[in-house]
């Protein structure tokens, strides 16, 4: 059911927070910094402070050359060179995660000072979901990384709501984003709360999240996809039109909410290397008479569009059935017949639709071998 998001994000506002803070600065030894590289599929953000959940406050791109002061410990990030929880501060004061950055040489720690703990003020929800797990993120948005996923019946500690992504849940359907009193967030689409206070500095406009277009959607899927074939022989224009037909251009569920373009399921609670856990989800399933009945799946989740295009490269090279289709990484429309014949999708026009979206949007000019 709709509501007005004013009467459950009541002010005046509370000032709270989820522990004790650092005030950061860097000395006058610190102020010459050391330089380095962004390695990042995409675009990195800088934040105010050294985790996921701090406001962003710029971007870099890949290649681009950062010049950082000192370093400070935060959230844990896995990123395109290193996992790590060191996040460097720029001479602007904003905070860039080291996993994503090589430094010509080695940062000084930050000079920190600590405030006195505040008091966490919470109050206790419960989370109600015909869905299968609820995501608690980082952010107030489905875009936001998982931080663990929460069951049915389970409790937290809502601190203050924020004004995120509109999410149709089993309580609700809302723009209000719980945020935890471990900073996490969740929607209260899920969760049945007392009444919480906005969070202070929180702005009342609700995230929206656009369907990309075309050329947004190629644009930021061909590092990803050409990082799969060098990684498995995928080519990539075949990667790209399989994600367009599957996902409907990144409109899907699995991609907006998970970053999941292909449907990889986890195995037994098993989800590799390059996905970062699991989400079930209550769907439905026809067998081969055509009778149809309701189950539940369990999807891999990812960090980044580029981690799935790359493991859609690692499912088909370490599935045995498609191994006739590495004889031809070389050639796209052979590679995907190889793969639509060892059985990768029922329908007959399969192959049909990925080489007419290959050729119609000239994806042959991704492929890197060219």
């Amino acid at each position: 059911m709709g509501f007005r998001t004013r009467r459950l994000l009541v002010v005046p506002m509370m000032a709270l927070t989820a522990g004790a803070g650092l005030v950061v600065a860097s000395s006058p030894a610190q102020a010459a910094g050391v330089t380095g590289t962004v390695e990042v599929s995409g675009t990195l953000m800088t934040r105010s402070g050294p985790a996921l959940s701090s406001r962003v406050t710029g971007s870099l791109r890949d290649g681009q050359r950062i010049t950082a002061v000192c370093r400070a410990a935060g959230q844990t990030v896995r990123g395109s060179i290193r996992t790590t929880g060191q996040w460097d501060r720029l001479g602007s004061g904003a905070y860039v995660s080291d996993a994503y950055v090589r430094m010509s040489g080695t940062l000084p720690p930050c000079a920190t000072t600590t405030s006195p703990a505040a008091e966490v003020t919470y109050k206790i929800g419960t989370v109600r979901s015909a869905d299968g797990t609820v995501n608690i993120r980082t952010g107030p948005g489905t875009s936001y990384p998982v931080k663990r996923a929460v069951l049915t019946g389970a409790t937290v500690q809502g601190v203050c709501g924020v004004v995120g992504q509109l999410v149709k849940g089993t309580v609700r359907s809302t723009t209000q984003w719980n945020r935890l009193s471990d900073g996490g967030y969740i929607s209260h689409a899920y969760v049945v709360t007392p009444t919480l206070h906005l969070c202070p500095g929180a702005s009342l406009t609700p995230v929206t999240g656009p369907a990309p277009t075309p050329d947004q959607f190629l644009k930021a899927a061909v590092p990803g996809a050409q990082r799969g074939w060098r990684e498995y022989g995928v080519p990539a224009s075949v990667t790209i039109a399989q994600a367009i037909l599957e996902s409907g251009w990144g409109r899907s569920s699995l991609s907006v909410t998970d970053s999941n373009y292909f449907g990889i399921k986890c195995q037994n609670g098993r989800y590799g290397d390059l996905a970062q856990g699991c989400h079930v989800y209550n769907t439905s399933e026809c067998d081969k008479t055509g009778k149809c009945f309701a189950t539940t799946a369990s999807f891999r989740i990812y960090a980044t569009m580029a981690n799935s295009f790359r493991d859609h490269g690692n499912f088909l090279r370490v599935n045995s059935r498609y191994k006739p289709a590495f004889g031809y990484t070389r050639d796209a429309n052979k590679f995907i017949w190889q793969v639509w014949k060892a059985g990768y999708a029922t329908d007959p026009n399969y192959y049909t639709k990925i080489t007419t979206l290959m050729a119609s949007y000239n994806l042959y000019q991704y492929d890197v071998w060219k």
